[in-house]
């Protein structure tokens, strides 16, 4: 059996992701299934565990991320560069979109059963997006990536302590709906240059532009419902040209993907996108802020082995 490494993330869920990794962590105890264990310490040590990882030697290994989505966002950055590994998850943030992506089981011991069944076989390659910031900086996402007023609502809710409440009454999901009538109605749209694949769209009075690797963001949102993850394509969600009020009626649909058939909401495809704005807008990766527009983004087909069910 391939060396599995197991990254926990003790602050996600406000803690209460260390209650899920208990019970993980006895049942490959009960079942003498041999690990290792590693705790993340502050943002940005799950990178740099999963690169020393990769890097420890070229043997194959399994390593799995026990935390919300963006302890699994920091395992690709830190593993991007290597083909010996083969990612898994154990959902135990408040969002979790990628166990919903990639139809990986909410229950923690239903989640490492599946790993353990999945890793007798050949793990698929996943597409990731590789995003790059003005100052050439890079970051890489598995989910999605924002432009805009999702990108600002991201930003809100990392830095808010209503998250961590929210997560002790077990309704982290709403921190998302609590922002986004917060900001509504002081939030200013802007013009959007968008290229794809060298194709120019002007889009004014733009709320936001995602684009997604899979379909879900936002806690359970089915932002891009054509979106899949090993089809070498981004696609492209963005909502412009609509009022404030209008806007509820699209956020109330998008959790079942119907926001699809607003007129006021264009969808495309492609494999370069390049993203400008007539003012600065926040962005985000993952749901993890990492900066401002402008930016470019192209896809990585087929690049991180994943353990799924897609």
């Amino acid at each position: 059996m391939k060396q599995i490494y197991f990254i926990i993330n003790p602050k996600a869920r406000n803690g209460y992701c260390l209650t899920i990794w208990k019970r993980v962590e006895a049942k490959l105890i009960n079942n003498q299934i041999p690990f290792k264990a590693f705790f993340s310490e502050y943002h940005g040590h799950v990178i740099k565990l999963a690169e020393q990882f990769a890097n420890s030697n070229n043997e194959d290994k399994v390593i799995i991320a026990v935390g919300g989505d963006g302890t699994i966002s920091e395992v690709v950055n830190g593993i991007i560069n290597h083909t010996n590994i083969t990612l898994g998850f154990v959902p135990g943030g408040s969002g979790n979109d990628f166990s919903r992506g990639f139809h990986i089981p909410t229950h923690p011991e239903e989640a490492l059963e599946a790993i353990l069944r999945l890793m007798k076989t050949e793990a698929p390659l996943i597409d990731v997006g590789k995003i790059t910031m003005k100052d050439d900086s890079e970051h890489f996402f598995i989910n999605n990536m924002g432009a805009g007023f999702d990108a600002l609502i991201s930003y809100e809710v990392n830095h808010s302590k209503v998250k961590a409440w929210l997560n002790k009454l077990s309704l982290g999901r709403l921190v998302y709906v609590y922002f986004l009538l917060k900001k509504l109605f002081s939030y200013k749209t802007s013009t959007i240059d968008l290229s794809i694949d060298g194709r120019r769209h002007i889009l004014e009075q733009t709320w936001f532009v995602t684009v997604s690797n899979q379909a879900y963001y936002g806690g359970g949102m089915k932002i891009a419902p054509e979106a899949v993850p090993d089809d070498g394509l981004l696609d492209i969600t963005v909502v412009h040209h609509l009022s404030r009020l209008k806007l509820l009626a699209v956020f109330i649909s998008v959790f079942w993907g119907k926001h699809v058939h607003f007129k006021e909401v264009k969808t495309f495809k492609g494999k370069a996108v390049a993203i400008h704005s007539s003012s600065s807008l926040y962005v985000h990766a993952d749901g993890e802020n990492i900066g401002f527009t402008p930016l470019k983004i192209h896809v990585k087909t087929k690049t991180i082995k994943v353990l799924t069910r897609v």
